[in-house]
């Protein structure tokens, strides 16, 4: 074998050369074999450098698997000391009860025993008085029988007037009564094991505050948990910690929060500005992208992007044309810096709250949204039968609602709001009532019921009347808190004080009502007595004309912000014009985002629900933050910032909410 076919990749003879290689590119097989030795030595190598990451991957799951088997061991030795001592004081319950059995029965057989002396003794007395009379009488002389009466017929008189315990003065009953279903049903459930399937390495973290942080200011950010093929784990119990070291080796302590359904928020503060090495810890071992390089800044060095601030320029179209904005490119968050970014992103967004869902913070189904005094986010999700609650920075804070047709309970909510106690006041279309829940999701009363036919939208204004759309019996219904009916008008049609189908009802600083006129597509005003006032729109696609409004809100400009649904944007009335503030674009040619509920009160900021629609399906709901400014006429490109609140369903003045 002197040749080596290139072709083939094969050594061979002189002969084979002139044979079946002889259109094969051959060479010396002396001038390859220090080629293919050198390779074969870098790939020996290269398999080589796995040994060590096999030894310790191979250390690792067997220290994995002995600690496993010391917690089988543990939890073995704990479950026979627990039945061990149950067993024990069984057993002691047992002595007990039958000394108890005992001692009453010895303390009423005392009782018993008295009584029945007394009487024997009576008895005894009796019978010889009356066998020492009758023997006189019998057999006695005239002068023992006088004898006999002067001695006797005092003490049979006492004897026959004598009071003797004849009834009983205790009972006989004594019985033990030994209730076991509870106590067999609570031995069937005795003992919980907890474990989980949860690795680090597919497990992920997201949220800012990974990687930025502002000094003094709590952070958070989320841990999803994943089991080894990257399936989401939905139980809680897993043991995560974090560590956050400074340069210098400072520790600064994380909080961590099992929300008990695969997630954790992990909270911390930063005390000092500089770099920080950020890990989170999954069963001691990293999760996904760990550790994290952290930079916490004071909330004063955080400067506006330069490339934001070029992008406020006013409208081609001078402000008052209909433009759709198309998509660009900004800055994701405060931290932004002037490098290109490479997700388009819409409309100013600020931050988007939601996926598709069942769980704690997902929806299937939002119909109403509303903002609190306090900062919190209220979300009617109405197929999920439940109102959420969040924080002004879209975290998950609550849940409540049981699906049902009884007081307290939720068939389909649709409109929320919240009073001036922080009540949430929730319309629910299905049960036909509103129903009042205190701040915290406890059921406290409903009103409406025998009265409304499909309540949708809800709405308190200043009085603190309860304002209601009822959408199936098409007029506005405004009650007392306690319930009380004020007054109601409206009915089917197309006149100013005729609905078809209004939708959802907002009440601006003067007191007034905006309602929504769905199928009349048209935003109609009345004062708080239910005069009408005034209306504006029309069917179509310009400037002012609607397509299907629903969700409706006004700014402390009495500026009304609305939902055009069909149009899939956001129609801003500045006094007697109307601008289009927010038109989205399609995300892919199948798909279609259509604004549902409009937005609610939020200083500098608008608030809306929105629905992506794909080919006619709803794949994915949310609500979305914008920054915004209605002192001047709307165009997409412009800047969209005020720090004055607004006015919205039942919200009240927002301008000491932080944001």
């Amino acid at each position: 074998m002197e040749f080596y076919c290139e072709s083939c990749e094969t050594a061979m003879c002189l002969e084979c050369t002139e044979g079946e290689h002889r259109e094969h590119v051959t060479v010396p097989l002396r001038d390859v074999l220090e080629q293919h030795k050198s390779a074969l030595k870098n790939q020996l190598d290269a398999v080589r450098n796995r040994l060590p990451q096999l030894t310790a991957a191979i250390e690792l799951v067997n220290d994995i698997s002995k600690q496993l088997t010391e917690r089988k061991n543990e939890a073995v030795t704990e479950i026979s000391n627990t039945f061990d001592e149950l067993e024990k004081a069984l057993h002691q319950r047992k002595n007990a009860l039958i000394t108890e059995v005992e001692n009453i029965c010895s303390t009423k057989q005392k009782v018993l025993q008295a009584q029945l002396t007394s009487l024997l003794q009576g008895k005894e007395n009796i019978q010889s008085s009356c066998n020492f009379t009758e023997q006189a009488l019998s057999h006695g002389s005239a002068t023992e029988v006088l004898l006999v009466q002067k001695q006797m017929g005092e003490r049979v008189s006492a004897l026959a007037r004598h009071s003797f315990p004849e009834h009983p003065h205790e009972n006989g009953h004594l019985e033990c009564q030994v209730e076991t279903d509870g106590l067999r049903r609570s031995i069937q459930n005795l003992g919980v094991l907890i474990t989980t399937g949860t690795v680090g390495h597919t497990s992920v973290a997201t949220g800012e505050g990974l990687r930025h942080a502002l000094v003094g200011q709590h952070t958070t950010v989320t841990v999803t948990t994943k089991d080894k093929d990257g399936e989401l784990v939905k139980t809680g119990n897993a043991a995560l910690r974090s560590e956050i070291v400074s340069a210098d080796g400072v520790c600064t302590e994380a909080e961590v929060v099992d929300n008990k359904n695969g997630t954790y928020e992990v909270g911390y503060t930063i005390r000092s500005e500089g770099e920080f090495s950020f890990s989170l810890l999954l069963y001691e071992q990293p999760v996904r992208g760990s550790p994290f390089r952290l930079r916490a800044v004071k909330p004063s060095d955080v400067l506006q992007s330069p490339d934001d601030v070029k992008r406020r320029v006013k409208s081609p179209s001078g402000g008052g044309g209909h433009v759709r904005q198309k998509a660009v490119r900004r800055p994701s968050s405060m931290y932004s810096t002037t490098k290109k970014k490479e997700n388009p992103i819409e409309d100013e967004l600020i931050y988007r709250v939601g996926t598709r869902g069942r769980d704690k913070g997902e929806f299937t189904n939002l119909q109403g949204i509303s903002t609190s005094s306090n900062g919190r986010i209220v979300v009617a999700d109405s197929n999920n039968q439940c109102i959420q609650v969040f924080s002004n920075d879209g975290q998950f804070k609550m849940r409540f609602g049981v699906r049902g047709r009884s007081p307290g309970q939720l068939q389909r909510p649709t409109g929320v709001t919240v009073d001036m106690n922080g009540d949430i006041i929730v319309a629910d279309y299905d049960n036909r009532w509103i129903s009042i829940f205190s701040s915290d999701g406890k059921f406290k009363n409903k009103i409406g019921a025998g009265r409304l036919m499909g309540p949708k939208g809800v709405a308190v204004d200043k009085n603190g009347h309860i304002i209601t759309v009822d959408n199936k019996a098409c007029c506005v219904f405004i009650f007392q808190s306690n319930g009380k009916l004020v007054t109601k008008f409206g009915a089917r049609g197309t006149s100013d004080r005729h609905f078809a189908g209004p939708h959802f009802v907002a009440v601006n600083n003067k007191n007034e009502i905006v309602v929504t006129d769905f199928h009349n597509h048209s935003v109609k005003v009345y004062n708080a007595d239910g005069e009408f006032l005034f209306k504006f729109g029309s069917h179509g696609e310009g400037n002012g004309q609607f397509n299907a409004p629903t969700g409706v809100a006004v700014d402390a400009n009495g500026n009304i912000i609305v939902a055009d649904w069909g149009n899939s944007r956001i129609q801003v009335r500045l006094g007697k014009l109307c601008s289009t503030a927010l038109a989205p674009s399609c995300p892919t040619s199948t798909q279609q985002r259509t604004p549902f509920t409009a937005p609610r009160a939020w200083p500098s900021h608008l608030m809306v629900m929105w629905r992506w629609q794909t080919l006619g399906t709803t794949a994915l709901r949310s609500t979305a933050t914008y920054s915004r400014d209605l002192r001047q006429p709307l165009s997409p490109l412009q800047a969209l910032t005020t720090t004055q609140p607004m006015y919205s369903t039942g919200c009240n003045d927002l301008s000491n909410t932080a944001f």
